[in-house]
């Protein structure tokens, strides 16, 4: 019989903690060795067969090239979720070589909760689906730098049009004149981040749409589908399916409603049941785009525009339109009757972003083609 043994790494940027756990033994820490493949293999050589070693570590910015590497030598791994590893109330020592072997301690007693470790391809896109909202932030910042500024000197725009449209920043670039140069160097300055910026943003939505496009035909058939959606767009299709993966691994709808974490926190005892706001401990990426969703539905569910040309120019299901019809009746009646309680703007399309996220998997993704 072999012998399995739990092995947890404590992962740092140069620097690997290393424990083991026998499976009716001790937990031993074995030192601690570089982080680079060469050192890891020589170890776990020691250690016994590959194909008995389990090994877990945490999630953290060493991303997931750790799991790939291990994977690749047939050996089992399974990255953790940090935020999910309980710690004692009284626990004042923290140092690497602990860590290590609580985390082998908890992987060997089944108590470890592992997150879904997406492929090298899904990866790169969703690193550049981030790298754009990154920029859609810096571009907010810029914006406000440069509003604040020509407010602080009464400079307002008149007859300008939508604030940041052409005609907005052309009428700033025209008319927002200083008599001193260093106010003149300070707009100049603020003038060319936003010009900056933006260009950003389009050169990466260029990539993001090459990207799809050289995307496997799965991932490409799940966002299509969800661009079937009111308030979808690809820049919120992508973001959807790079951040939730393989839809089929959630066994149902309030699954993947906990993994955004768009659900109530809540402290309940004996007969008293108490709610609060959404927790907010899930994934932030995949919970900013459903919200920025969820704020078409307040208006009276049609096809037309963008959605109506986007359903014609995409490959999209008939049952899936269908769905995303249902979707936009559903949810603009789900808004009308929170409205008419007196809930707020921001509680009611949060409660619609979680309830789209229920349709994205009950229908709008057909289950056959959920594996991308």
């Amino acid at each position: 019989m072999t012998k399995i043994r739990f092995v947890g790494l404590d992962v740092h940027a140069e620097t690997i903690a290393v424990a083991v756990a026998e499976r009716d033994g001790e937990v031993r820490s074995f030192g601690i060795i570089p982080n680079r493949l060469k050192p890891i293999r020589k170890l776990l050589g020691k250690l016994g067969d590959m194909k008995s070693l389990k090994c877990c570590y945490e999630a953290g910015p060493t991303g997931y090239v750790l799991y790939w590497q291990l994977t690749k030598l047939d050996m089992t791994c399974e990255v953790i979720a940090p935020t999910l590893v309980a710690v004692k109330a009284g626990d004042r020592v923290k140092t690497d070589r602990r860590d290590a072997e609580k985390l082998a301690r908890r992987y060997r007693a089944g108590e470890s909760t592992p997150v879904w470790v997406p492929d090298a391809e899904h990866e790169a896109l969703r690193d550049l689906v981030r790298a754009r909202e990154a920029a859609k932030k810096d571009q907010l910042r810029a914006r406000h730098r440069l509003g604040k500024f020509l407010l602080r000197h009464g400079k307002r725009p008149v007859d300008a049009g939508k604030a940041w449209t052409k005609k907005y920043v052309e009428w700033i670039k025209t008319h927002a004149k200083f008599p001193q140069a260093a106010l003149e160097a300070t707009l100049q300055d603020y003038l060319d981040e936003v010009d900056h910026v933006a260009a950003r943003i389009a050169e990466l939505e260029q990539a993001i749409d090459e990207a799809v496009r050289q995307a496997s035909p799965a991932t490409r058939a799940v966002i299509e589908a969800l661009q079937s959606l009111r308030g979808v767009a690809q820049t919120t299709a992508a973001p959807i399916v790079c951040e939730l993966g393989n839809l089929s691994r959630f066994e149902n709808p309030r699954q993947l409603m906990g993994y955004s974490e768009l659900v109530s926190r809540e402290h309940s005892s004996g007969g008293k049941i108490q709610r609060g706001a959404i927790t907010k401990t899930g994934n932030a990426h995949l919970r900013r785009v459903l919200i920025e969703a969820a704020w078409a539905y307040q208006h009276r569910p049609n096809v037309t525009g963008f959605p109506l040309r986007r359903q014609k120019s995409l490959a999209i299901p008939e049952e899936v339109k269908q769905m995303a019809w249902k979707a936009q009746h559903r949810l603009h009646k789900r808004y009308k009757a929170l409205s008419a309680r007196g809930k707020n703007k921001n509680q009611i399309v949060t409660a619609l972003g979680r309830e789209l996220l229920g349709f994205v998997w009950a229908g709008v993704v057909p289950k056959s083609e959920t594996r991308v």
